[in-house]
């Protein structure tokens, strides 16, 4: 996705850059938003149905956070049974910049509509769920929505075929230490939520 929206690509398309970066951050953050507000509204269900308390609904995204940092430390990812679907090309050569950016925006943002590498994933899902309310889902859908869709701006200097070429060696270059980089944010997030859980 990342290797084709970008300044270079777009002009060869004879679309606006800008224009379709802005279509696909805002499609993202509607389909974060979408994601949210469908597990929240889960959550509240469940939530009538068997109460919990705010504590509870803490401690357990806690853990569920946990358990996806596990898992991903070792790649568990990898042995879920996922979709392999990512976007359709196709749609680059088929409609305007707007949509195709709007479109590719959604469905990353939406986390369940293409292929999934991380369990973060599923743990965002899951404490939107446990939130147990449609307003919270759909900020934390919202935020998901948001960083997923930033990404795209990394592409904003891919001028020419020789800055696409830096640009895809620096993504393998960068893969690992992003990675490490994730996990230990994820780490960070589970221990001072215990260390709040402990004191509180």
């Amino acid at each position: 996705m990342l290797s084709s929206i970008h300044p270079l690509g777009e002009r060869t398309r004879h679309n606006i850059w800008g224009i379709t970066v802005g279509a696909f951050i805002v499609g993202a953050v509607a389909g974060g938003i979408m994601l949210g507000v469908l597990a929240g509204g889960v959550g509240g269900v469940g939530h009538m149905l068997i109460p919990w308390s705010p504590r509870n609904a803490f401690v357990a995204a806690i853990g569920v956070v946990g358990l996806a940092t596990v898992g991903d430390l070792l790649r568990g990812s990898r042995a879920l049974p996922w979709p392999q679907r990512q976007v359709n090309e196709d749609w680059l050569t088929t409609y305007r910049g707007w949509v195709y950016g709007a479109g590719f925006g959604f469905q990353l943002g939406g986390g369940l509509f293409t292929y999934i590498t991380t369990l973060a994933v599923l743990a965002t899902i899951a404490v939107a769920v446990l939130s147990a309310s449609v307003l919270v889902g759909a900020v934390i859908g919202a935020a998901f929505g948001l960083f997923r869709g930033l990404a795209v701006l990394t592409t904003s200097r891919v001028s020419d075929p020789l800055a696409l070429r830096s640009f895809h060696a620096g993504m393998a270059r960068l893969a690992q230490p992003v990675r490490f980089l994730a996990l230990a944010a994820q780490v960070a997030l589970v221990f001072g939520a215990f260390v709040v859980v402990v004191v509180s």
